[in-house]
């Protein structure tokens, strides 16, 4: 019992830090890029994708190991799993339409864009290449969202402070925010040596 959960708590870390969905493997740049010049919408954004990856995970988990494998078509699971994605995220748009309606309308065309994310499709894959069971899936899927979530919180937090600084014309813009992305890229280099 000791060593599973010690395994969970290595895989965790070391999805959510290590290997960085965005900063390690380069997957959904675009929210990543796009969702970042404001905390708070960065904030609603990781939990969208928290949600939207971790029941992708489990959904994904479920439909390939009961459906997809015992009918031997495997070669289907990227396009179920984008419509698993993409039913998902409808559900998400359609509570925060409802429910939130400032941060439904802070992210914007970003929510739906979260259906082509290939972080999310990217994670339900490799649940898949890893032969994860769906619960172990499903703690890898929350753990890489967390690691999304942190990277375009930090991110979000340093380009509000850089509206404040002095910057040269030809690096404000996407050249300062792709300088920093480099730079954090390199800083979560250091969590290598955690595992």
């Amino acid at each position: 019992m000791l060593a599973q959960v010690k395994d969970l708590l290595l895989l965790m870390i070391g999805a959510a830090l290590v290997s960085n969905v965005v900063l390690s493997q380069f997957l959904g740049l675009c929210p990543f890029l796009g969702v970042s010049k404001k905390v708070e919408t960065a904030a609603g954004m990781g939990m969208a994708v928290i949600f939207v990856i971790t029941l992708a995970s489990g959904v994904a988990g479920v439909v390939y190991r009961c459906i997809l494998e015992p009918l031997h078509i495997e070669y289907l699971q990227t396009i179920v799993f984008i419509l698993v994605i993409a039913a998902l995220v409808q559900f998400v748009e359609m509570f925060l339409k409802k429910y939130m309606k400032a941060l439904y309308e802070a992210l914007g065309v970003y929510l739906p864009l979260i259906t082509t994310n290939c972080a999310v499709l990217g994670v339900a894959l490799l649940n898949v290449q890893k032969g994860y069971g769906i619960f172990k899936g499903m703690v890898y899927g929350f753990a890489t969202a967390v690691g999304f979530t942190v990277a375009i919180v930090i991110l979000a937090g340093i380009r509000e402070k850089m509206e404040h600084n002095d910057i040269l014309e030809s690096f404000r813009g996407m050249p300062i925010v792709l300088l920093t992305a480099g730079l954090m890229a390199i800083a979560f280099c250091g969590f290598s040596g955690l595992l």
